[in-house]
């Protein structure tokens, strides 16, 4: 098997700036809305596939992991602005609690991510255009680093202070420990479903990546 590390992936992605991924997907026979419903997952699909990823594999293998975000930027006043915030990894209490920010799964998995920023011209639009292929490539030195740090000491202190249900959405400048699912009632078993976090780059942090980003 063919061994796709993150530099050859980035690479590969950079080749298809400036292509409708719509168009890509249809010639891959990736469904996207030919069914009357949209497939959520399509660009993902495409993304993967364009990166060199085969078929249903979607880290590369032998310890060389990396992830693939696909992020929707739309155009206010000439700018590219993100159009949500990005889900970097779900938080493990125990884990946070245990764990300093540069072993933590948060860093790792934060520096392997190569962000594929899309353009967004509308829902079903038939136009998902590749405008640009970005990765995290910072020191734990760099001011926006210690920054991200300063957030996720602030998020694991709150949390072993207060406890977990006391993490909202409002902490942090760069991360935010934000609902993942909407808990409530599990309709097979009746029971309570417990609210479960993940840590978001905020859409300040997006945008500060993909200008930064050369």
């Amino acid at each position: 098997m063919k061994i796709i590390t993150r530099a050859v992936a980035i690479n590969n992605l950079k080749k298809y700036i400036g292509k409708n991924l719509r168009a890509l997907a249809l010639k891959c026979k990736i469904t996207t809305y030919e069914t009357g419903k949209q497939n959520k997952g399509w660009k993902g699909l495409i993304l993967e596939r364009l990166a060199g990823l085969e078929t249903n594999i979607s880290k590369a293998p032998n310890g060389l992991s990396w992830e693939l975000k696909s992020v929707s930027f739309y155009k206010v006043k000439g700018k590219l602005i993100p159009k949500e915030t990005m889900a970097i990894t779900m938080i493990n209490q125990k884990e946070l609690k245990e764990t300093d920010f540069f072993n933590s799964h948060c860093w790792n998995k934060l520096k392997a991510i190569i962000f594929c920023v899309v353009k967004w011209n509308g829902k079903n639009s038939n136009d998902g255009q590749l405008i640009k292929v970005v990765s995290l490539d910072f020191s734990k030195d760099d001011d926006l680093i210690k920054e991200i740090k300063a957030d996720y000491d602030f998020i694991r202190e709150k949390l072993i202070k207060y406890g977990f249900e006391n993490l909202t959405g409002k902490d942090g400048k760069w991360l935010q420990a934000r609902t993942k699912g909407t808990g409530g009632i599990n309709s097979r078993t009746g029971e309570p479903r417990p609210i479960t976090r993940a840590f978001y780059a905020r859409k300040e942090l997006v945008k500060k990546i993909f200008e930064l980003a050369k």
